[in-house]
């Protein structure tokens, strides 16, 4: 079975995701194939924008949308998040390294990382000297990532990756797909593993 999670480090709602997805995978035996995307291609392709943007001058919707996020902390016994002061950072070399990653054997320690360095101990993951720092901190190859995310076909791989979740459906993240039924939101697992369990 194919199960696709559309992400971007941007997202502080595809990092909760993150969080919830081994519980899912656990129950149900699917893997599900981490799809890094960049948010703010989708956003242009969309014409779509960030809540931070969406939500202005909303009266009651912003402090609705925190208090869910609460819940969902609380439900998933969830304490390793905080709000990004620097918020909303610049995504795209971390993602380009996603992509980079995704080709060697560090993928899945790489999304770990860098999703801790965003949401956990949050920092301004779009400065070189951060991110390189950040890297090493966490024992990846700093260098050879870096170097990796310069690649031409690297740089494609996450425009197509991005163009081809507009086409299968996304207008933001975190986007699910299982099979060719697509769910948005972190509100939305509860539904993926309705469909996964469904399809099995």
């Amino acid at each position: 079975m194919n199960v696709e999670f559309h992400f971007d480090f941007g997202s502080p709602n595809a990092y909760l995701s993150h969080l919830v997805i081994p519980d899912i995978e656990k129950r149900t035996g699917v893997k599900f194939e981490y799809m890094p995307v960049l948010i703010g291609g989708v956003f242009k392709a969309t014409g779509n924008a960030s809540p931070a943007v969406t939500l202005q001058g909303i009266k009651n919707k912003g402090e609705y949308q925190a208090l869910e996020t609460q819940r969902f902390l609380a439900r998933h016994k969830i304490s390793d998040y905080q709000q990004n002061p620097f918020f909303p950072v610049n995504t795209l070399q971390i993602m380009r390294g996603a992509v980079f990653a995704k080709t060697k054997d560090y993928f899945e320690r790489y999304v770990d990382e860098i999703y801790r360095h965003m949401w956990a101990d949050p920092k301004k993951m779009d400065e070189t000297d951060i991110v390189h720092s950040a890297f090493e901190a966490s024992g990846l190859p700093a260098a050879e990532i870096l170097n990796g995310l310069q690649d031409p076909a690297i740089k494609q791989a996450l425009f197509d990756n991005t163009a081809r979740s507009v086409e299968m459906g996304a207008f933001g993240s975190p986007t699910f797909f299982v099979e060719n039924e697509i769910f948005f939101g972190k509100d939305k697992l509860v539904d993926v593993e309705h469909e996964i369990r469904g399809s099995q």
